[in-house]
């Protein structure tokens, strides 16, 4: 059932146009993400569907009776309440008839044995409301905020913290947790994963993913958007396209569907150039019957449905890291490193060797140090204990997501001159555009910046330097997935050391060959994101079951034995469907968006029809196989549940 309709909504501002004719509807339990690059219009399309903005022109239907609920980019709860109290307003009714029954428990008790009409009819109403308090979770609404708020890293003492004295992180978060506590009909949130830790991520995702409502995120994380969404809405040059599937579907569909699109427009503009060979032919010969043809083929031109070429993809920033030459093997080493913050350790006999060209990721939760350490290294902080140098020849670039170094006083163009007074105007100018700040860009206030200018201002600004050392915190913040792609790619490219951190998990995924894993202390993983992940399931299912059979005899530990065996067999089966199946749906959606071609724009067009078919035979073999693997797959994990 359809719970949501936007027909023809249009965005202007004067003469720029924001969003043109956006039209798309949406199932009840759909979740959809929303993508563009910044400034494309997501937060706007956001906001007219909450209805706290409005369209120039179009119209937002949403199913009579249905909720909306959203969660602005960075909104952070105003409230004078304790962080409980604020989100008990989130069961305003539970609290209410809580009260209620209260109240009339103790007339009952009051009049016990006294007027038998009153008392009965207080029984009466007693029940029925009792019966109402259950139908609304008043008998779990307490925990389902204790659980949640502890979830989010709002542990008993934080819950009785004053809200005007918390973080603007916590209490962006803590607006985050008021609206799921709510858990509207359309759940609409615009970057949730700001200000969030990886394990707090994986719990968020794994509750949107179960979430029985209708969700709409937008998010420039694709590593969320391929576990949440299962429909993506694209907004291009003021236009949308709805597509099936979660992120990396949508970029397969896509890239597709401009590879198709091109081939069409190609080959018409090759008929068109023909046909109008033969006009030109006929008028050298310049008889009569010539200029009959001449007039049916320039009939047979204008009566075509042209097709236009695909529009250029969105203007992305383009960067290489300019390298200083090679450092020495050892490029950092650090021992016993040691760091307080009052009573608070966070740091604590730290000790790791870097070689040239690692590329470590620093992960871990919000408050574990991992900027911390990055600043020692830097040396922006002294360490209380132990060294930290520098190995020979090292040349180090350092990017802050705080972005203190930029000076909201000078112009974009004045800020990247005084950080490099060697390089000239043109190269200057150059280097600005490259990082999208064109014309009157570059004559903005730095102050007056947008998270995401300043994010590539600061790129800019080091990218010009030649370095061989890059240490980067939380890199990937505030850029669209564009500007991500260029950075990683820059990354990947870069033949110096890489010292990053990051909550961008696609991103570490993509780039690390180490991991340093600040969760409860220091551990210095000589892998990669995927490989880690394995280990450390691993790790945790071995931790579960040893303490199981700790004090086993030999017949339990063979069992144990067995028993890790089964655990790893099953998550490499269910990891091998979960692979099929997303194959599957992304076939699947290739071959609708196939037969809907040749169903309509290239029903006349043998040669494309051609291409089409054959294309669709590979699918369907192809699909054959995953679908044969998938029920063995299937077959073998019914079997392994049996012997459990």
């Amino acid at each position: 059932m359809v719970i949501l309709s936007v027909n023809d909504i249009s965005v202007e501002y004067g003469t720029d146009v924001v969003l043109n004719k956006i039209r798309f509807s949406i199932n009840e339990g759909d979740r959809l993400g929303i993508v563009g690059v910044n400034g494309a219009g997501k937060s706007t399309l956001l906001r007219i569907i909450a209805g706290t903005q409005s369209a120039s022109r179009g119209d937002v239907f949403v199913s009579k009776g249905r909720s909306v609920g959203m969660l602005e980019q960075n909104a952070m709860l105003d409230s004078e309440e304790t962080v409980y109290d604020e989100m008990l307003t989130a069961f305003d009714e539970a609290v209410k008839t809580e009260a209620k029954l209260a109240e009339l428990s103790s007339k009952i008790e009051k009049l016990s044995g006294k007027d038998g009409d009153l008392y009965n009819s207080i029984i009466s109403e007693f029940s029925a409301l009792t019966e109402r308090f259950k139908d609304i979770g008043g008998y779990e609404y307490k925990a389902r905020i204790r659980s949640m708020l502890n979830k989010f890293g709002f542990d008993e003492a934080a819950q009785s913290k004053k809200i005007p004295t918390l973080s603007g992180g916590e209490r962006t978060r803590l607006a985050l947790v008021k609206l799921l506590l709510v858990a509207p009909d359309i759940l609409m949130l615009d970057e949730p994963t700001n200000h969030l830790d990886t394990s707090t991520l994986e719990w968020l995702e794994d509750h949107l993913r179960a979430y029985p409502k209708t969700l709409i995120v937008v998010s420039h994380d694709r590593f969320f958007l391929d576990r949440v969404a299962t429909k993506m809405l694209d907004i291009e040059h003021t236009e949308a396209t709805l597509y099936n599937g979660n992120y990396s579907a949508f970029a397969t569909q896509k890239a597709e569907a401009r590879k198709t699109l091109m081939r069409k427009y190609e080959h018409q503009q090759k008929e068109i150039a023909r046909i109008e060979g033969i006009i030109e032919m006929q008028r050298r010969f310049g008889q009569e019957r010539n200029f009959i043809t001449i007039a049916s083929k320039k009939k047979q031109i204008e009566h075509m449905e042209k097709v236009s070429a695909p529009k250029n993809a969105p203007k992305s920033i383009k960067m290489t890291f300019r390298s200083a030459g090679e450092s020495g093997n050892e490029v950092l080493v650090a021992e016993r490193l040691s760091k307080s913050f009052g009573a608070k350790k966070v740091l604590d006999n730290v000790n790791f060797v870097v070689r040239r060209k690692d590329r470590i990721v620093i992960i871990g939760p919000n408050g574990c140090g991992k900027s911390t350490l990055i600043k020692i290294i830097d040396g922006q902080l002294d360490a209380d204990e132990g060294v930290c140098e520098f190995g020979a020849n090292a040349v180090v670039g350092y990017y802050d997501q705080e972005q203190k170094t930029l000076d909201d006083n000078k112009t974009v163009l004045e800020e990247l001159c005084s950080a490099h007074d060697k390089l000239t105007y043109t190269e200057i100018r150059t280097a600005l555009a490259s990082f999208l700040f064109f014309a009157e860009d570059i004559d903005k206030r730095v102050g007056s910046l947008s998270g995401g200018e300043r994010a590539r201002l600061m790129l800019c600004k080091m990218i010009l330097s030649r370095v061989n050392v890059l240490i980067l915190d939380e890199p990937t913040n505030h850029l669209d997935i564009g500007s991500r792609e260029a950075l990683e790619n820059a990354l990947l490219e870069f033949d110096g050391t890489i010292i990053a951190v990051s909550h961008d998990r696609y991103f570490i995924k993509k780039l690390s060959t180490r991991i340093f894993d600040m969760t409860g202390g220091f551990f210095d993983f000589g892998g990669g994101y995927g490989e880690y992940e394995t280990f450390r399931e691993s790790r945790r299912a071995e931790s579960v079951e040893e303490a199981k059979t700790e004090k086993s005899d030999s017949a339990e530990k063979t069992k144990y034995i067995e028993n890790k065996k089964l655990i790893s067999d099953t998550r490499r089966l269910r990891s091998r469907m979960e692979r099929d199946e997303a194959k599957i749906n992304d076939l699947e959606s290739q071959k609708h968006a196939l037969e809907a071609e040749a169903a309509g724009d290239a029903a006349t067009d043998y040669v494309r029809l051609s291409e089409i078919s054959e294309k669709i035979t590979e699918i369907e073999e192809e699909l054959d196989a995953l679908y044969a693997d998938y029920c063995e797959a299937e077959s073998a994990l019914g079997a392994l549940g049996q012997q459990g």
